[in-house]
């Protein structure tokens, strides 16, 4: 199901001093936003608090322990595994990521593409692993924006 988290760019704008289009091109920026979103969902959505450091394998813990990871869909599409394993001289490990499915409840998606009425979705660990397992999530769990939407949608 589909929420929203909105935002006022003016206010934002007024308050950090800087252009509604500088506003707009930070949120939209996944790496940037991710600390934002983070905090808005930890405390208004999931009721509960942030990771208690950056290096944890998860970004939010729920109001009941449940460890949840924030991504974001950005022009450049989605990703499923740990963060250790994207960018530059990083390898897929598929144990590693079914580790990570087991270890968390679940992820937390937005489409920052959006902003500033943001959609997000929450997806459990076990929809993730149903789409891995059909092959929906590629070999390394990168997916484009348009795919993850469509599945985002799917009646599954």
């Amino acid at each position: 199901m589909e929420h929203f988290l909105v935002w006022d760019t003016e206010e934002i704008a007024r308050a950090l001093k800087i252009s509604p289009e500088d506003v707009k091109e930070y949120f939209t920026d996944g790496r940037r936003v991710s600390f934002i979103l983070e905090r808005r969902l930890a405390r208004e959505i999931l009721k509960g608090k942030l990771a208690p450091t950056e290096g944890a394998g998860y970004d939010i813990v729920d109001s009941h322990g449940g460890k949840w990871e924030v991504r974001s869909i950005t022009r450049g599409g989605i990703y499923f595994c740990p963060s250790y394993m994207v960018g530059s001289g990083r390898r897929f490990n598929e144990q590693g990521f079914l580790k990570k499915l087991d270890d968390i409840k679940g992820f937390i998606v937005a489409d920052v593409e959006k902003f500033p009425k943001i959609p997000f979705w929450i997806v459990t660990s076990h929809q993730v692993r149903i789409w891995w397992d059909r092959g929906e999530l590629g070999e390394n769990t990168k997916i484009s924006r348009n795919k993850i939407l469509q599945l985002l949608h799917s009646p599954d």
